[in-house]
């Protein structure tokens, strides 16, 4: 079971990400933004927390002339909580500056 929270884990920041990127975002709707990706995923099966934040720096040095732009993986932090079956897992997803790269991974808590 184990695994099966794991993966569920997994889909759900993958199917958040994927949904999400490249949606119009500004400081007047981030807060609203990450309250709906927080509701979106809520909705799904096994989860039982998540959390999800824009980084408000990088959004205000991307902002254009029209005081909005696209959401982009390295502004996004997701954290899902699920249980299967009474197996907990906990899936992060967060951008690596090493490597460039919106990674997700289990929590390690």
């Amino acid at each position: 079971m184990k695994e099966i929270a794991a993966f569920e884990a997994g889909i759900k920041l993958g199917a958040l990400f994927h949904q999400f990127i490249g949606v119009p975002v500004s400081h007047e709707n981030a807060g609203i933004l990450e309250r709906a990706m927080e509701s979106c995923i809520k909705l799904q099966p096994y989860v039982v927390n998540a959390e999800v934040r824009i980084d408000r720096k990088k959004l205000s040095k991307r902002l254009s002339g029209f005081n909005y732009c696209s959401l982009e993986g390295d502004m996004l932090y997701a954290r899902v909580e699920v249980e299967v079956d009474g197996c907990k897992a906990t899936g992060v997803l967060k951008w690596d500056e090493k490597k460039k790269y919106p990674l997700m991974s289990l929590a390690t808590e």
